[in-house]
């Protein structure tokens, strides 16, 4: 699976801002409701409650916020980059300034995976994340996710 197959260009966030983490993860599900027709709070409760269970802050600054959520009928996903690195509770103790955002259907097993497998191993590519941070535009953060 291919990053492009689960994200379009239309759902990557340059120089997002948020004052803390709560702030954060409520507008992003906010961006992904207003995009494909959902409720906000559903996916801001599922993926708060996700998080409760253990931070998504996989380390150098990474994190991956992500719910199973019912009645969902597709995986959706949406990149953000952080205008400035901020506290997540990650792994590391190191704040984050990209995330990589999913919500899937409950039952979405080997295509969950999967996903969270494509962004996790472009994300742990030192040259994709140093041009990801350099990009000038979300087009440009786009490309650079493809590899």
């Amino acid at each position: 699976m291919q990053i492009s197959d689960v994200l379009s260009e239309d759902m990557v966030l340059a120089d997002y801002e948020a004052d803390n983490k709560r702030q954060l993860l409520e507008g992003i599900s906010s961006f992904i409701a207003e995009k494909n027709g959902f409720d906000k709070s559903f996916i801001f409760e599922a993926v708060l409650e996700r998080e409760n269970l253990g931070s998504t802050g996989y380390g150098n600054g990474v994190a991956f916020p992500h719910a199973r959520i019912q009645g969902l009928d597709k995986i959706v996903t949406a990149f953000v980059r952080l205008r400035k690195p901020m506290e997540y509770g990650s792994l590391d103790s190191k704040p984050v300034d990209l995330l990589a955002f999913m919500i899937s259907p409950e039952n979405s097993g080997d295509d969950y995976l999967q996903t969270l497998s494509a962004f996790s191993q472009a994300l742990r590519n030192e040259n994709i994340c140093k041009l990801i941070r350099r990009a000038k535009s979300a087009h440009e953060i786009y490309v650079a996710l493809q590899g």
